[in-house]
């Protein structure tokens, strides 16, 4: 398998406890995202485990290694991350606050082809409200509450300035927010975010 962390640490203490399974074999391990798919080529996992921010390269990493099956390990139950991870046609999502065996079963599961969710994380999914919000407005408040200002936001969207300051203000309204501030407040407790 394949293991993708950013934080040496964790992703040191991934390789030592399924190194202890019998069954299982880490192949190779990546702290760097852009690297993930140029090291999963060239080690052949049956499996990678990626953290929350690796579904952004799972789409590119099942088309270009569409035999490896890809296991998300989620910091917390977001509805939003079940959503990408569907469509980036992820094999499992488990939480980090399971337990270690539940985490060798699950790569055991998904290596076999099974596709497994967290149940807290899908009756999340199911019980959350629809955003009102568009895709782009999603992106830029994403960026907002990362702490981006209208103009860098517009540069790494490849936008205008005065369209990223009309999704901002649109935003606003349509979750009848007071301000930026609080439409990220209420993103983030709908699980938009």
């Amino acid at each position: 398998m394949l293991i993708a962390e950013e934080m040496p640490m964790i992703r040191g203490a991934l390789v030592a406890l399924l190194s202890k399974e019998p069954d299982m074999h880490v192949v190779a391990e990546v702290g760097r995202r852009e690297l993930v798919t140029s090291v999963a080529l060239a080690s052949s996992p049956h499996v990678a485990i990626l953290n929350t921010g690796g579904i952004e390269i799972a789409p590119e990493l099942r088309q270009k290694a569409p035999d490896i099956n890809l296991l998300v390990v989620a910091e917390k139950a977001q509805p939003r991350l079940l959503r990408q991870a569907l469509s980036a046609q992820v094999s499992g999502v488990i939480l980090e606050e399971e337990p270690p065996t539940q985490l060798a079963e699950a790569v055991r599961k998904v290596a076999a082809g099974e596709r497994i969710i967290n149940s807290k994380l899908a009756l999340k999914a199911l019980d959350a409200d629809e955003t009102p919000l568009t895709c782009r407005e999603l992106d830029v408040l994403r960026l907002f509450a990362s702490g981006l200002g209208p103009g860098e936001i517009a540069r790494f969207l490849s936008l205008q300035v005065g369209t990223v300051r009309n999704h901002l203000t649109a935003i606003v309204s349509k979750l009848g927010a007071r301000n930026r501030v609080d439409a990220l407040r209420i993103a983030g407790q709908a699980g938009w975010l």
